[in-house]
């Protein structure tokens, strides 16, 4: 009976200190995650505002590369950093934070085609790898603290919460879902997102302008769509990856291919003559999910403009990207299957995210959190047909997937790219 009683208070006292360590995470990614939104918001406002900035793109790549040199990071230093840090139980630098945070601020205020979650996932290792030296919380209790912390600042960054929690839970072992680390994830995740509407942020959340039913039909239109998009985000990793070494072989110099490749950038925003490709687009997701059209090449172009952005050394994340280049594919391509367009953006959005990330049930409760639940069926058959139809590609080259997608074998192999 003691023993009991003894096993039980230890279990109880290890639940109530993972979840306040949780809640003391979601705290400190809530304040980081508020302020760097409020960054991001205010100097893409200045830049839509004030197009002369975009003139700044060389300068931009080099200064961040300076950056980077000046805190003694290397530049290659990055989301697969901190995955690998949850899996071997390393140290993440304290000065990824700051250098995260300016370098994907300076990334949008010149007009880097970036989005928001690098800078998340990476902000959130670090508040959390930095918190465990401060409370000297033992190494084998790191792989949860680095979990939570990026659920915080994504939950806070994003809106959503539920979705920031079961991400990173599933990205990095895929096959592997750590339930012990579940209510801890959720618990910082939580608190993270209503800190941050207290702090005035608004979570994402998008309009689809289709009313009609999830019909069989439309079910089996989506499954169809997203074996599409499971293609396109092989496409979408291939070119991110593929460019990045290419630009390393052919300038050895990083501050030459950051100068080289702002050159380029400013040279395909003229030719686009709008600045539609550059920044995150969450806004022109918003607009094409709402029924508002886009250009039959705009998916072709967002990917190229985010894979020159990225092989040049700007900072940022790939997620919201791939969104764009989803939705606009989706808006171009559903019709053509008998899907609305509006609804055929949003399923391509969630398809070419799960495909990409091999997260497929991270993006159907992202899915609900955007868009609701009202298409809930045709969203889990696009992600999960998607999930399969990319194979074993994967944006994050640290992800490993631990099972066959087609079969029970395990074959525990790094995505390629």
């Amino acid at each position: 009976m003691n023993d009991a009683i003894g096993r039980a208070a230890v279990y109880t006292r290890d639940a109530a200190k993972h979840l306040l360590a949780a809640a003391l995470l979601g705290f400190c990614g809530g304040m980081v995650g508020a302020a760097f939104v409020l960054c991001v918001e205010w100097v893409t406002a200045f830049r839509t505002a004030h197009p002369w900035t975009l003139l700044l793109l060389p300068v931009g790549a080099a200064a961040i590369v300076l950056l980077y040199r000046v805190l003694r990071l290397s530049p290659e230093t990055g989301t697969n950093r901190v995955i690998e840090t949850v899996r071997r139980q390393e140290r993440i630098p304290v000065a990824l934070l700051p250098a995260i945070f300016l370098g994907t601020v300076l990334t949008q205020f010149v007009g880097g085609s970036a989005g928001k979650e690098g800078a998340a996932l990476q902000l959130g290792g670090s508040i959390a790898s930095g918190l465990q030296r401060v409370f000297r919380i033992p190494e084998e209790e790191q792989p949860l603290w680095i979990r939570c912390g990026m659920a915080a600042v994504f939950s806070a960054v994003f809106g959503t919460p539920v979705a920031a929690a079961v991400f990173v839970l599933e990205v990095v072992d895929v096959g592997r879902f750590r339930y012990a680390a579940l209510a801890p994830c959720l618990t910082a995740s939580f608190c993270a997102f209503f800190l941050s509407r207290l702090l005035g942020m608004e979570p994402t959340r998008l309009f689809i302008a289709f009313d009609g039913a999830a019909t069989p039909v439309c079910v089996l239109q989506g499954a169809a769509l997203g074996l599409l998009c499971g293609g396109l985000s092989i496409l979408f990793c291939l070119a991110i990856h593929t460019l990045g070494h290419k630009a390393a072989a052919w300038a050895g110099n990083p501050y030459l291919r950051a100068v080289a490749g702002g050159v380029i950038l400013l040279g395909l925003t003229w030719l686009s003559g709008s600045q539609t490709y550059n920044g995150a687009g969450l806004s022109v997701i918003a607009q094409t999910v709402g029924g508002g059209g886009v250009a039959w090449y705009a998916f072709a172009a967002k990917l190229l403009f985010t894979a020159v952005t990225l092989a040049c050394g700007y900072k940022g994340g790939e997620i919201v990207p791939a969104f764009f280049v989803g939705a606009a594919f989706g808006a171009v391509a559903g019709p053509l299957l008998g899907l609305d367009a509006s609804l055929a953006a949003a399923l391509g959005m969630v398809a070419v995210f799960s495909g990409a990330v091999n997260c497929p049930i991270a993006a159907v409760v992202l899915s609900v959190e955007v868009f609701g639940a009202d298409y809930l069926m045709p969203m889990t058959a696009a992600a999960s047909l998607a999930y399969v139809s990319s194979a074993y590609f994967g944006l994050y080259s640290s992800q490993r997937i631990l099972y066959s997608k087609v079969g029970p074998e395990r074959i525990d192999m790094q995505t390629k790219g």
